[in-house]
């Protein structure tokens, strides 16, 4: 049974500046709820009760919001704003949540391999800070099914458009079981020529406490940085690996467009903003 998850939310977030100078990315609000509360709680949902989130400079603001704010609260009660108070107490006892701190921007299989002495030799799932995923059932609940069934590695899938193809780490493999992937080969942000398939990792793993023996032997890859891509692919020489392809909606919160259409997505499903939202797109479209 997998009791921990790691989520790395170190990266500058240059994307978003000035908005991200001084408060990270990952804090940026959809709708009411921060990025990362969204990710924490698909993790608490699929039964994980320990988290290590992998932070890095001005990401306080991320351990402030998942610690108790006693003044905050005080004041809270003292205004009878007890719905108010449910929610920040809510979000205070999601999960036993830890934090380690990545000293440098040395790539997303640098960030994981900060968790190695506190995963030990458990399995663990990995979940990206800026990456929502909307479904029915919690995507990562669903890959630990699958791991339960094979025991070795799980990624998320979803098929990507031609131009967005040389955005994520790209697989190739055949379907053994309904949307279950057989891995034979992975590629980080290839050309379109370059690309096996059109199926993208999509910001959710599970992996097995051997991955760290792989991440200390790969390679500063591109960009200078230690791709988690690299490792998956060194692990596949000796070890099988699955992909899940989900039925749902990937939100990536990394860019300014997608982070936009992320707000209108949720808003659109919440029940206090969700009929004068639509009215006002509709308006708006009309204008356009």
């Amino acid at each position: 049974m997998i009791r921990k998850a790691v989520i790395p939310a170190a990266g500058f977030g240059t994307r978003f500046l000035p908005a991200t100078k001084s408060q990270p990315k990952e804090m940026l609000p959809v709708v009411d709820t921060p990025v990362i509360q969204h990710v924490v709680e698909e993790a608490v949902n699929s039964g994980i009760t320990d988290i290590l989130m992998v932070i890095g400079k001005s990401k306080r603001a991320i351990e402030e919001h998942f610690d108790r704010n006693f003044e905050l609260e005080t004041e809270l009660k003292l205004k009878n704003k007890l719905d108010e108070l449910a929610q920040i107490r809510h979000v205070t006892e999601l999960a036993n949540i830890h934090f380690v701190w990545q000293k440098q921007m040395n790539g997303l299989g640098d960030a994981i391999y900060c968790a190695k002495d506190h995963v030990g030799d458990e399995p663990f799932a990995v979940l990206l800070g800026d990456t929502i995923l909307s479904s029915d059932a919690p995507v990562t609940k669903q890959m630990m099914e699958v791991y339960d069934r094979y025991g070795e590695c799980v990624v998320a899938l979803e098929e990507v458009p031609d131009d967005k193809v040389s955005r994520y780490g790209i697989v190739n493999g055949k379907e053994v079981k309904d949307n279950v992937y057989l891995i034979d080969d992975i590629v980080e942000k290839p050309t379109l020529e370059e690309a096996p398939s059109n199926l993208a990792v999509s910001g959710r793993y599970i992996f097995n406490s051997d991955i760290f023996e792989k991440i200390e032997k790969t390679p500063r890859g591109k960009n200078n940085e230690v791709q988690i891509t690299d490792a998956m692919r060194l692990n596949l020489k000796e070890h099988a690996m699955y992909g899940f392809k989900f039925n749902g909606k990937r939100h990536d919160v990394g860019n300014i467009l997608d982070y936009i259409k992320t707000n209108i997505f949720f808003g659109l499903k919440n029940d206090l903003i969700k009929d004068e939202l639509a009215k006002y797109i509709k308006e708006l479209a009309q204008e356009i």
